[in-house]
């Protein structure tokens, strides 16, 4: 028997977990989606099935599109994602290029100074956040959501981009300084395209936080102008009615930036977490 027919059950067995663990994570996504197109009766009668013409009805889109801004709401949190995750990628592997090239007194400590943020929630901070945002003149703005979401992503991506920084040959870099070039040269073109993969996994990581918290939403920015989507969807959340049409219909248009945003680095995403799993 040859050594590709041997491994054929062990490859079959391989894409039929990853299949399974698949459709359990797309399950709850694809039942929101589907509900969302459903009339209420339809998502309380019979919430497994998919829309039938009798249960079929859009007035979930046409509350959402009819009530609020969403399309200024959309715009909000698509530029404080992006600003963010901007900031997030620049100054963590600035600092991870830093951390993992040059050795100095206190190297060790400052990487763990930095990495304490992945074990202290922000939310901790919540009050004097707001009162540093407060005398800023920060608040109701945008800023101080994308101030807040870079501070809070940047212990992440400092731990993760300084550990793939290390594995960039040496060599390569002292080429570089042979032939006259900059360290910032350096660290743009010769080692960012090395961490790219690891770079992805860091911005989708960090990306989904921060498009779908309603925290720092709602205590630094709850003004009309500076709405995100997720803190616009609260609209049809009621202490008494709630409009499940209208919620299922914001979170399905939510979810598309995720999910778009997955596809386009699901394989440089793959490629950084497997990064050095097997020799």
């Amino acid at each position: 028997m040859s050594t590709a027919t041997r491994s054929l059950p062990r490859t079959i067995g391989a894409h039929a977990i990853l299949l399974t663990y698949t459709a359990i994570a797309l399950f709850p996504v694809i039942l929101v989606i589907m509900n969302s197109f459903k009339s209420r009766a339809g998502i309380f009668g019979a919430p497994l099935t998919p829309p039938t013409p009798g249960t079929f009805d859009l007035i979930g889109y046409t509350t959402v599109i009819g009530q609020g801004d969403f399309t200024h709401y959309f715009q909000n949190s698509l530029v404080v994602t992006v600003a963010s995750l901007f900031f997030v990628l620049l100054f963590g592997a600035m600092a991870a290029f830093a951390l993992s090239e040059y050795r100095f007194r206190g190297n060790t400590l400052m990487g763990l100074y930095l990495a304490l943020g992945i074990m202290i929630p922000i939310r901790l901070g919540t009050v004097a956040i707001l009162q540093l945002m407060v005398a800023s003149g920060l608040v109701n703005t945008l800023t101080a959501l994308i101030l807040v979401y870079t501070a809070q992503g940047l212990p992440l991506a400092v731990f993760i981009l300084s550990e793939f920084m290390k594995q960039v040959s040496d060599d390569l870099k002292n080429a570089g300084r042979i032939d006259g070039l900059s360290e910032y040269t350096i660290f743009f073109r010769l080692v960012l395209p090395l961490v790219r993969p690891s770079m992805a996994t860091v911005a989708v990581f960090t990306m989904i936080p921060i498009w779908n918290d309603l925290w720092f939403p709602l205590i630094l920015a709850p003004s009309e102008e500076t709405k995100t989507v997720t803190l616009g969807a609260q609209l049809f959340l009621g202490q008494f009615v709630t409009n499940w049409n209208a919620i299922l219909a914001a979170l399905s248009l939510a979810i598309m930036p995720v999910l778009i945003l997955y596809v386009i680095f699901s394989r440089q995403l793959i490629r950084g977490i497997t990064s050095g799993a097997v020799k």
